[in-house]
């Protein structure tokens, strides 16, 4: 019988953020409202009511803006391949994580995230089978076609709105009727799991898809998905940055 492991009850939220970007030089910075889009991520994460929020990043630019609206922010090397990496860096760094155990990965570019959202990615770590958490949404059909929509194909435990993951693509899966489910890219992680996966080689398959998530799948690590009802909104181009003031101008209203 495997020995059941306790519910985490430590757990801190890192967002990874980096200055570059292809298609929105700058984007930690832009603003929206009249805030960083960084600040109103952090924001998000604060009003989870989780534990304690920091942001991981590449540049003294970004940190300054977290810390002037009171957040916590640690530099870290540019050259990380994946923000799984980066929040384990700045997890070493942070004072008082000694005993932290477990880490929630929050992109740095959904500043519509609802904090909702990163509760039950949290909540699902208290199965003791769980190594990783993270979500998912059914998927529109015009998404079904983009290769940048990554599809999760989840073994649904009956009844439920989550299950275990069974693998990821870029490609429309699987086959057949029923829905396909939208990879959500935010991550809770049991420490172990995180300081396992970090210090694993990348895996063939993860390298073919181009998807980090593929080498937990190979080490045997356990991913639930738990299914929420939209896919937040990613900034990645100046329509997407729009879109979010939009957003978020009418939440301020």
């Amino acid at each position: 019988m495997e020995k059941q492991r306790p519910a985490p009850k430590n757990p801190v939220i890192i967002i990874p953020s980096r200055m570059a970007s292809t298609r929105l030089p700058g984007k930690p910075l832009a603003d929206i409202c009249g805030l960083p889009m960084i600040v109103h991520v952090w924001k998000r994460a604060m009003e989870s009511e989780i534990g304690p929020v920091a942001v991981a990043c590449d540049d003294k630019k970004i940190a300054e803006a977290v810390e002037k609206a009171g957040g916590k922010a640690v530099l870290t090397r540019p050259d990380h391949p994946s923000g799984s990496d980066r929040i384990w860096e700045a997890l070493s760094a942070l004072e008082g994580t000694d005993t932290c155990d477990a880490v929630i990965n929050v992109q740095g570019d959904e500043p519509t995230l609802d904090p909702l959202s990163i509760r039950k990615a949290y909540q699902l770590l208290a199965n003791s089978n769980v190594d990783i958490a993270t979500l998912a949404a059914v998927m529109d059909e015009e998404a079904k076609k983009r290769t940048s929509a990554n599809k999760a194909v989840i073994d649904l435990h009956p009844g439920t709105n989550h299950g275990r993951a069974l693998y990821f693509s870029r490609l429309p899966v699987p086959s057949g009727e029923g829905p396909m489910y939208h990879h959500i890219g935010l991550y809770a992680y049991r420490r172990d799991a995180l300081e396992k996966f970090v210090n694993a080689e990348p895996s063939p398959l993860e390298k073919r898809e181009k998807l980090e998530q593929l080498r937990a799948l190979s080490l045997g690590l356990h991913i639930e998905v738990g299914v929420v009802d939209e896919v937040p909104l990613g900034v990645d181009t100046p329509e997407d940055l729009e879109a979010a003031r939009r957003v978020l101008k009418t939440w301020e209203k």
